[in-house]
């Protein structure tokens, strides 16, 4: 494709899933050129770039009404090729932080997309990459940014093992290139200053391996089986099996500091038998392996204050795991980056790329969807000892304790539990729990008493162990 002499130029650092979906957004205003370190397959399959995508994912329903938006009809590719639109709680047995069960509502709207990564991730760059207005430079690496601290005017790339970098001029720069992102080492090369930056580490260490799925009926899709932590108990513990295309079980079981999961193919089903209950470990004892354990340590929360600044350069803007990113246990990497996305467009729509002041508009959009996530995770992963080295306030603590009061009423209480999902699914704010379909129930009790153990059916469970 052939930039347009009329249209801006934008260029996205990184052909990931954040960078996709803003490209997608981006076509709308602006010819794109794609900048991507590594050779993207074809088809379904592994890269380096994304080594996390061996883990489970899972895109929440606020994730799903944003692709709907974006790129319309991929869900329905995606779901086309094996993945699934799965009911929560109806289609999950699901144990809470605080060790309460959920029971299988089946009333709430919402439906969270669950697929492998690479499927995920294939049928992205199929629809995204199909636009004759983006352009992609493939084997090349961002370097550097041109410009000054007011303003930002095009990107240094090298290609390949080329001995001398390449200049791309561009109206708008998004860095999405994730957790790696070399944004605040670009900023002091300008001479803006530093962003303020917060880490909260749990220590959590993740393994995962694959598993045949076990012969099930048609009628009798197996629901996700999810055991949480609870970070009361150090170290915290948990698992999760996550049913996807091909037959197969994805099963991620991860731990903090002094419980982490090993690589030892050998010990993968004990390691979910300990568990704070054994129902995951139980499910794998007869289900066949298809492959070796893969584990990961990058899970610390880590943010990057980006509205905040006191001056921000025109032409650049950072979104996804480029501003935050956060544990995976919590699923909300991809159901942010594309809600990133829709705030990108959503200025643009009303500002032009090349406008004074637009670039720092959307920087502040952005902040919205990944401070909502971030204040999720953080309010978990900041109780386990030396997770962050500024210590919760009253008011956080307070908030945490009613998040758990919160989540033992909507694991009894089908409006409660629509409230919960509201706020976990990234849907609405989390004042959303203080609404009277919280309170109501919080204050006059569950319609029926907690549950004593996984709410698997009997048709479920025949399946899994046959």
């Amino acid at each position: 494709m052939s930039p347009s002499a009329s249209r801006p130029t934008a260029v996205v650092i990184g052909a990931g899933a954040s960078g996709l979906f803003a490209a997608a957004a981006l076509t709308e205003f602006a010819d794109v050129v794609l900048v991507e370190r590594d050779v993207l397959p074809d088809g379904p399959a592994p890269r380096r770039g994304v080594p996390q995508a061996r883990h489970a994912h899972l895109v929440w329903s606020g994730g799903v009404r944003a692709l709907d938006e974006l790129l319309p009809g991929c869900v329905d590719e995606v779901v086309a090729r094996g993945g699934r639109l799965v009911s929560i709680m109806g289609d999950m047995v699901s144990r809470a932080p605080n060790e309460v069960w959920f029971r299988r509502f089946l009333a709430t709207p919402h439906r969270n997309l669950v697929c492998s990564r690479d499927l995920l991730d294939a049928v992205l760059r199929a629809q995204v990459l199909a636009d004759a207005r983006i352009t992609l430079r493939e084997n090349t690496t961002a370097v550097g940014l041109e410009g000054d601290a007011s303003r930002v005017t095009a990107l240094r790339v090298r290609e390949g093992d080329a001995a001398e970098d390449t200049t791309l001029p561009a109206d708008l720069i998004v860095d999405a290139s994730g957790r790696g992102s070399r944004t605040p080492l670009w900023f002091g090369e300008l001479g803006l200053p530093q962003p303020a930056e917060r880490s909260v580490d749990a220590g959590v260490a993740y393994a995962t391996r694959v598993f045949r799925a076990p012969h099930a009926p048609a009628d009798v899709p197996f629901p996700l089986v999810n055991v949480q932590a609870n970070p009361a108990k150090a170290p915290g513990r948990g698992g999760i099996i996550l049913p996807v295309e091909d037959g197969r079980w994805i099963v991620t079981l991860s731990g903090t500091r002094g419980g982490e999961p090993g690589g030892d193919p050998d010990t993968f089903v004990d390691f979910a038998l300990g568990l704070g209950d054994p129902v995951i470990g139980e499910l794998l004892k007869g289900a066949e392996p298809l492959g070796g354990v893969a584990t990961t340590r990058s899970t610390a929360n880590r943010r990057r204050y980006y509205e905040k600044a006191a001056r921000w350069p025109a032409g650049f803007v950072v979104l996804g795991d480029a501003v935050a990113g956060y544990n995976p246990v919590y699923g909300h990497g991809l159901t942010v980056a594309a809600q990133c996305a829709l705030a990108l467009r959503s200025v643009l729509r009303t500002t032009s790329p090349t406008a004074p002041g637009a670039a720092g508009r959307v920087q502040r959009a952005v902040a919205r969807p990944v401070g909502a996530a971030w204040d999720l995770a953080v309010g978990q992963d900041a109780l386990y000892p030396g997770a962050s080295d500024k210590p919760l306030t009253r008011a956080e603590r307070l908030l945490a304790r009613y998040v758990d009061r919160a989540v033992e009423t909507g694991a009894a209480h089908p409006r409660a539990l629509g409230a919960l999902l509201d706020v976990m699914s990234l849907e609405k704010p989390p004042t959303r729990l203080f609404s009277p379909d919280m309170l109501i129930p919080m204050l006059f009790g569950p319609r029926k008493p907690p549950l004593q153990g996984p709410p698997l059916t009997e048709a479920e469970r025949r399946a899994a162990l046959s």
